[in-house]
C-alpha cells in the first residue's frame, strides 16, 4: 500500500449546523465512511478523522473541528504529517455559484469567495488544491451568511441529497483514477 489520498469535507462542527447548506462537505465524508464501512470518529489534526483503504490506496477522511473559515489549519497539518503531494488532496465544499444538485470538480483555482476554501488555500500556500464543489444555490433576500447556515427547502434538500451521493461517487472515482478522470466523468 504505497499511495495515500486525503479527502476533506468542509463544514461547521456541532449538531446545530449538521443539516445546513454549509455542511454538505461533512455529509459527503459521512457517506464515504458509510460506503467504506468505517466511521469518522478519531480525533487528529484538530479534526475528526478516519483511515481506511480503497482501490489499493490508503485513504484518509477528514472533517475539521474548527469553524469553516478556519479549516485550513487541520488540512495543512494532515497534509504535512503524511507528506502528501497536493495532487493527493481533495477538498469537498458547498458552492453558492452552482444550483442545488450540481457538482463540479477542479484541480486548481481561486476560492470563489468561499471562506473555508480560502483558508485551506492560504494555509497550503497555493491554489493548486483539488476541489469538489456541491451546488447549494444562490441566496435571494437573505444575506449569504444566513443562507449558508440555514437548512435547505424540502425541494432543495432532495437535490442536495442526490448531489452528495454523486459527490461520494466522484470522490471514490478521484481516489481510484485521479482528478482528470473525475472531471471528465462528473463535470
Amino acid at each position: 500500500m504505497s499511495e495515500t489520498k486525503l479527502v476533506v469535507g468542509l463544514g461547521n462542527p456541532g449538531r446545530e449546523y449538521a443539516a445546513t447548506r454549509h455542511n454538505v462537505g461533512f455529509r459527503v465524508i459521512d457517506l464515504l465512511a458509510e460506503a467504506l464501512s468505517t466511521a469518522v470518529k478519531k480525533r487528529k489534526f484538530g479534526a475528526m478523522f478516519a483511515k481506511t483503504e480503497f482501490a489499493g490506496k490508503r485513504l484518509m477522511l477528514l472533517k475539521p473541528l474548527e469553524f469553516m473559515n478556519r479549516s485550513g489549519r487541520a488540512v495543512a497539518k494532515a497534509v504535512g504529517f503524511y507528506r502528501l503531494e497536493l495532487s493527493d488532496l481533495l477538498v469537498i465544499t458547498d458552492d453558492m455559484a452552482l444550483e442545488p444538485g450540481r457538482i463540479r470538480i477542479r484541480a486548481t483555482g481561486s476560492s470563489g469567495g468561499h471562506k473555508g476554501l480560502a483558508d485551506v488555500i492560504e494555509k497550503l500556500g497555493t491554489e493548486d488544491v483539488g476541489r469538489l464543489r456541491i451546488g447549494i444555490g444562490k441566496c435571494t433576500e437573505q444575506d449569504a451568511v444566513d443562507f449558508v447556515l440555514d437548512r435547505p427547502s424540502e425541494q432543495e434538500e432532495e437535490m442536495i441529497e442526490q448531489a452528495t451521493a454523486r459527490a461520494r461517487e466522484a470522490a471514490l472515482w478521484w481516489v481510484e483514477y485521479g482528478i482528470d478522470a473525475a472531471m471528465n466523468k462528473f463535470n
